[in-house]
């Protein structure tokens, strides 16, 4: 199958592309840079220069491929605060994107996050079937289910926290925050939890959804359940040689900056449904395990 990807060379994209190629896959990824497109070049995988912004481009490299996953995300704008753009800027690219595979009963797989049904889990590990009717990213989640009725074979992925050495999301920061505050913050007592996975078993996963996912599906990416926020500040701490401290709620925003909201969520989830339909077993490294190996708290 010829695959284009989007953030193609990104955290999860870098393990994605190999997972593709070592299974037969052809792959174009979308590059921001020079830079990205030789890597991809570098991978065995074909490049094409562009960004989520360049509607034409995702458009064509859509229409020219047997299947799509969608990846890219624009972290860069949610990370100053402007989560209504970097989530508009994402249904626009899926949306052109779906625009390019209807009727054709090509796959499609998208990307949403666990901490986003929250809200309709409460007091339990949330499910495959928690939904939303709409919000920041639910949206475009169920805009790619909804794609089903309209010939393409649409799933999506949840992601939890995603760890690993290609880690470039929530835990390296967390990292680089409690370097910057003198200690390891986790919100009230930390009871509430956070579920995760290694990137090798999600980029497994993606792999088998674009695959053998049967349309309208919602995936788990869920290997550790849920894990507590004070267990990670203290393993940070440790990693670090720092005290774990809690702070309030009001202090979040200061010392967790774009986390401070993140941090609040329990969100523990289930991937029993997900494990059954698609025989994934995730087998890699559990997230305090992870950052027990010290990997995060190197410095170039």
């Amino acid at each position: 199958m010829r695959v284009f990807i989007t953030g193609a060379t990104g955290h999860l994209g870098s393990a994605v592309v190999p997972e593709l190629l070592q299974h037969d896959h052809e792959v174009v990824g979308l590059a921001r840079s020079d830079d990205s497109a030789d890597r991809l070049i570098q991978w065995g995988a074909d490049a094409v220069r562009g960004d989520l912004d360049d509607l034409d481009t995702l458009r064509e490299a859509a229409e020219a491929a047997d299947g799509v996953i969608h990846l890219a995300f624009r972290h860069d704008a949610m990370v100053v605060g402007d989560m209504t753009g970097a989530a508009e800027s994402d249904l626009a690219a899926v949306t052109t994107i779906a625009d390019a595979l209807k009727g054709t009963g090509k796959p499609l797989v998208g990307t949403s996050g666990t901490g986003l049904i929250a809200s309709a889990a409460v007091g339990r590990p949330g499910t495959e079937d928690d939904t939303l009717p709409g919000g920041y990213r639910i949206d475009a989640e169920n805009y790619v289910i909804d794609l089903a009725g309209q010939g393409i074979r649409s799933s999506v992925v949840r992601l939890p926290i995603v760890h690993g050495p290609l880690d470039t999301g929530f835990l390296v920061s967390l990292v680089e925050f409690a370097r910057r505050n003198g200690f390891s913050a986790y919100l009230g007592d930390g009871t509430n939890r956070w579920p995760s996975v290694h990137t090798d078993d999600a980029a497994r996963l993606y792999r088998l959804a674009l695959e053998n996912a049967p349309a309208g599906t919602r995936l788990h990416a869920v290997h550790d359940e849920g894990v507590e926020l004070r267990q990670i500040a203290e393993a940070i701490g440790r990693g670090l040689d720092l005290p774990a401290r809690s702070i309030t709620a009001d202090q979040a925003p200061e010392y967790l900056g774009y986390l401070a909201h993140f941090a609040a969520i329990d969100s523990p989830t289930s991937a029993t449904r997900t494990r059954e339909l698609l025989d994934w077993q995730p087998t890699g490294t559990g997230l305090l395990e992870d950052l027990a190996l010290g990997h995060y708290f190197t410095q170039d």
